[in-house]
C-alpha cells in the first residue's frame, strides 16, 4: 500500500511589513471601509481640535459622506462656510477612503 504524502500548506518565503499585511487582510475581509471609518471617528479630537470634537454629538460616515450633528449653531454655521476646507482636512488623514461630503443635521 502506498501512504500518500500530504504537503503542510506553504508559507510565504518573503518578508511583509506589518502595515502591508494589516491592509491585505482588511482588503480580504471587507473590511478597509468600517476601518476608515472608526479610523476617523476615534480621531475626530485631534483632527478638529478639543473644542469642536466637545460640541459635535454625533459622527457617522455612509455612502462617502460624513453626517455631523453640532450642538452649536454658530459654529456649524462656521463648519458650513469652511466645508471645502473640512473635506479636504479629513481626506488628508482619511487616505484611501475619500469623503466626498459633509451634511450637518
Amino acid at each position: 500500500m502506498s501512504e500518500s504524502i500530504v504537503k503542510p500548506t506553504s508559507r510565504r518565503t518573503k518578508a511583509v511589513s506589518l502595515k502591508d499585511a494589516i491592509d491585505g487582510f482588511l482588503e480580504s475581509f471587507n473590511l478597509q471601509t468600517k476601518y476608515s471609518e472608526t479610523h476617523l471617528i476615534v480621531s475626530w479630537e485631534k483632527l478638529m481640535g478639543k473644542t469642536i470634537a466637545s460640541r459635535t454629538e454625533k459622527i457617522y460616515i455612509r455612502d462617502n459622506k460624513l453626517f455631523l450633528k453640532i450642538s452649536s449653531s454658530p459654529l456649524r454655521q462656521e463648519l458650513v462656510m469652511a466645508k471645502s476646507k473640512l473635506i479636504k482636512l479629513i481626506n488628508k488623514e482619511m487616505g484611501n477612503y475619500p469623503v466626498e461630503d459633509v451634511i450637518f443635521f
